[in-house]
């Protein structure tokens, strides 16, 4: 992609994120008005099997490329209109999606000119990027403190390679997907404030609690994977 091309995408992308804030998706899109409206919504899905999914897949495309602040809501939703599993592969697709749009945009127009600034910082973190980046991907999709939209600008920074932004993406994303569309799922189903207590929903909050383990187990895991093994073990 030709650098003035990419360049025009990128302002393209950001007039759009700041219409849809200024526009106030982001303040239509809220806990309280999907479920108010959540029979209406399940209405619609039901009674268009192809289109829905579609649809939902471009919002979430749209919403992981501009890092609009409802990626946790939508991923509800999708488990509640299409089921945990079904809710989960659309949103990790089109979050894959979108991520890999900014991943492209931001490594041809901004790569370059970045990595000149950074200089010698950013041949010694190249350095150790190039000799574990699916691993450094990984943790930071799998640990909730770095931005979403961030992860897809250090990876095109240091130049990683397109099969491993997509892969780390989609394997890094799987936990806190399905953990979300499992919790949408469940409110979902529930018709009276007592459900709350119900053991799908306890299991489903249960799982989102342990979801912030998944880092720690994921670095004990690279950890054991790189200590020498003893002669003689395959």
């Amino acid at each position: 992609m030709r650098r003035g091309t990419a360049y025009l995408l990128l302002a393209a992308f950001a007039v759009l994120a700041v219409a849809l804030h200024v526009g106030g998706f982001t303040n239509a899109v809220t806990t309280e008005n999907l479920l108010s409206r959540r029979e209406m919504l399940k209405d619609v899905a039901s009674s268009h099997p192809l289109l829905a999914p579609l649809v939902f897949g471009l919002v979430y495309i749209a919403v992981a490329a501009f890092a609009l602040p409802v990626a946790a809501i939508l991923s509800m939703l999708g488990g509640f209109l299409f089921g945990t599993w079904g809710g989960a592969a659309l949103v990790l697709i089109s979050a894959t999606v979108g991520a890999t749009i900014v991943f492209l945009l931001a490594r041809s127009a901004l790569g370059r000119p970045l990595r000149r600034k950074a200089g010698p910082l950013h041949a010694r973190i190249a350095a150790n990027m190039n000799d574990n980046a699916f691993g450094y991907l990984m943790f930071m999709r799998l640990v909730p403190l770095f931005p979403f939209v961030l992860v897809n600008l250090v990876a095109a920074l240091f130049d990683v390679k397109l099969r491993q932004f997509v892969v780390a993406t989609l394997i890094g994303m799987a936990p806190a997907t399905v953990v979300y569309a499992n919790i949408g799922r469940q409110i979902g189903e529930i018709s009276n404030p007592k459900d709350l207590v119900s053991p799908g929903v306890i299991a489903a909050l249960t799982a989102s609690g342990l979801l912030v383990l998944t880092p720690s187990i994921y670095r004990q895991w690279i950890a054991a994977r790189s200590k020498p093994r003893p002669n003689g073990e395959g």
